[in-house]
């Protein structure tokens, strides 16, 4: 904080005046009487003020640089270019590219209102309700793991916080146990698991070569880790690239996982928003259960449910008991009341009550079918686009291969930089691009936009 002492004249030339401590000093007033303490006092007439700054002591901490997803919406935002694309961060818009609410969302918080409940704290763990049918959902009313009680589910902050969980768990309980991420994989894995102080390392997943999935180096990467490593998968519409696993290559997986006693932990943040269908979904994560392999699995309602912004998801651990379940449910209960006490309630509300009941839950089932569509018709006329404007002979091809809201076009950090500098399509610099983002009339610009930057651009 800055300080200014002002000194003037008096009728007595000698009179002084005592500083603060830390000069213990007295100075005499008069015309440069304060310039020989200080050598910055600046003397106007019979006036002299000097000001003293007391250095920050938080002068150490340098600016952080932007988010490399959420930073591209700011930057969006601040661009008045009329043709502009957001096609940055995975949020779901409409044909219009408005955000949309879900109708059945509406109808539960209506729902909700007409109870009239109120706003107490949740337990730590969360919504009983909301915890039993995302379990569910999961891995199936029916499945054995449910069944037998096995699976420790407690709510967190959306995806994100669940994997902070988790991350913590495995800090405290598996100390200087590796995580394995796909090379590449959604931004915020790495700083999650660097927070909280778990090494981790990649595995070769993209080919860039093919476009497609490295699934050779993905199985030797797996097959060298330490035994006992933590094997981070997504569920389903893998992010950034879109390249999942085909079903036989997740039996591969599978045996690969167990012949090692790696722990699989599954990333689902997509579940009936990939496919349209939410046992599709699914599949993969129910594979590994129904083999009887102990693992993580972090839930998100952001995209399948439009709940972005309340923070709604959980972490499940499948465990080889129900006595096992219940003890380390307790150790996440630990784990979550220092870093956020008990999580939110309103989406936990609209989940149970959506899961829970059978016509809302169809009629769920029917938005997500029709989001998931629209996202593969713009990926389709993407494709057809490319193919048409391009006279290179380049195979676009790999563009329906992909599956979910992101595809992976391959573009350099170059390239991207021209996306946005010369088209005004805001991305990932590593090429992803949210088709959830994209409108059909929009399809043939972005077209134009890649093709000038993949042949122009080195």
């Amino acid at each position: 904080m800055a300080s200014a002492m002002l000194s003037t004249a008096s009728a007595a030339p000698s009179a002084s005046i005592s500083m603060n401590n830390a000069l213990k000093a007295k100075v005499k007033l008069g015309i440069g009487s304060l310039n020989s303490c200080f050598p910055n006092t600046k003397s106007f007439g019979r006036i002299s003020m000097t000001v003293a700054v007391n250095v920050s002591r938080f002068e150490g901490i340098t600016m952080a640089p932007p988010d490399p997803i959420l930073g591209v919406s700011e930057a969006f935002k601040a661009d008045n270019d009329e043709t502009k694309l957001n096609l940055g961060v995975g949020a779901y818009r409409t044909e219009e590219l408005q955000p949309y609410v879900l109708n059945v969302v509406k109808k539960a918080e209506k729902l909700m209102l007409e109870k009239g409940e109120n706003k107490e704290y949740l337990p730590i763990e969360g919504l009983a309700a909301f915890n039993k049918v995302t379990a569910e959902l999961l891995f199936g009313a029916d499945g054995p793991v449910i069944k037998q009680q096995k699976v420790a589910t407690v709510q967190g902050l959306s995806g994100t916080g669940s994997l902070r969980l988790a991350a913590a768990l495995i800090e405290r309980y598996f100390p200087g146990a590796k995580v394995l991420i796909s090379s590449p994989s959604w931004g915020n894995h790495k700083n999650i698991f660097n927070d909280a102080r778990v090494p981790w390392s990649e595995y070769r997943y993209y080919d860039p070569k093919t476009v497609g999935l490295d699934f050779e180096g993905m199985i030797a990467d797996i097959k060298a880790a330490p035994e006992g490593s933590f094997i981070l998968l997504h569920g389903c519409a893998h992010n950034p690239t879109g390249i999942d696993p085909t079903p036989e290559h997740w039996e591969k997986i599978a045996d690969v996982i167990q012949e090692k006693n790696h722990i699989p932990f599954f990333d689902v943040a997509y579940q009936g928003f990939a496919s349209g269908s939410l046992d599709a979904d699914a599949a993969s994560v129910r594979l590994f259960a129904e083999r009887g392999m102990e693992l993580l699995v972090a839930q998100s309602y952001s995209k399948n449910l439009g709940l972005y912004a309340e923070r709604i998801g959980a972490i499940n651990v499948v465990c080889s008991s129900a006595d096992t379940a219940a003890r380390v449910k307790s150790q996440l209960k630990r784990l979550a009341r220092p870093m956020y006490s008990n999580p939110p309630i309103h989406g936990a509300r609209i989940v149970a009550n959506v899961v829970g009941d059978p016509t809302l839950f169809n009629e769920w089932k029917a938005e997500m079918e029709m989001m998931a569509g629209r996202i593969k018709n713009v990926r389709q006329k993407l494709y057809d686009s490319l193919t048409a404007k391009d006279n290179s002979g380049k195979d676009w091809s790999f563009i329906l291969e992909q599956i979910g809201m992101f595809s992976f076009t391959g573009l350099s950090k170059s390239q991207s930089d021209n996306m946005t500098n010369k088209w005004h399509v805001y991305m990932t610099k590593d090429g992803r691009i949210s088709l959830a983002g994209l409108s059909l009339a929009k399809c043939e610009y972005l077209a134009d936009a890649i093709i000038d930057s993949y042949h122009n651009v080195s």
